[in-house]
């Protein structure tokens, strides 16, 4: 009785806390559970995740995870030392934790990616993986771009992806284009 007890309890999803933080591209939504960070969200995410079993409130990660937010934006952070739990496919979490490997500043491209996974000729498969990122920012979807070093798609519009990569130092910022 007891291991059919645990093995139901499984199933239920632990509560997602979530919260907004204001950025400078738009208000944030991030979520995270004891397990670590869930999803962070742009305003018009492509891609929201579930809202089954959330709930705003306080959790200790979200405060960490708006801090180092905060730092990034603020160009004091270019690492982020966070738990991470989000949810996909085993594909879809190998591809994410390759994503984790492109520096800050630095740019790749989808065929240069799919290397990276380990699988060359996958590289539609990877970029739809990368485009299901539920971390975008702490996971650096933004830094992979075209072969021809062409912003591509981006969850939270290409405004954004050229913003962070402007941050980071990968693109020049507007102003610098001619001089």
């Amino acid at each position: 009785m007891r291991s059919r007890l645990t093995s139901l309890l499984q199933l239920i999803p632990s509560m997602i806390f979530y919260r907004h933080l204001d950025s400078p591209v738009g208000i944030l939504t991030i979520a995270a559970t004891d397990a670590g960070l869930h999803a962070i969200e742009f305003p018009r995410n492509r891609h929201a995740a579930s809202r089954d079993a959330w709930q705003e409130g306080d959790h200790a990660l979200l405060d960490r995870a708006a801090r180092q937010l905060d730092e990034y934006f603020a160009a004091e952070r270019r690492a982020f030392d966070l738990p991470l739990a989000p949810r996909g496919t085993d594909f879809q979490r190998m591809v994410w934790r390759t994503l984790a490997g492109i520096g800050y500043g630095e740019t790749i491209s989808y065929a240069q990616l799919a290397q990276r996974v380990g699988r060359p000729t996958a590289m539609r498969a990877v970029g739809a993986a990368n485009g299901r990122n539920p971390l975008p920012i702490v996971l650096p979807c933004h830094r992979v771009i075209g072969a021809d070093g062409s912003l591509t798609g981006f969850g939270g519009g290409l405004p954004t992806k050229q913003f962070l990569l402007q941050l980071e130092g990968a693109l020049p910022k507007a102003d610098d284009l001619f001089g």
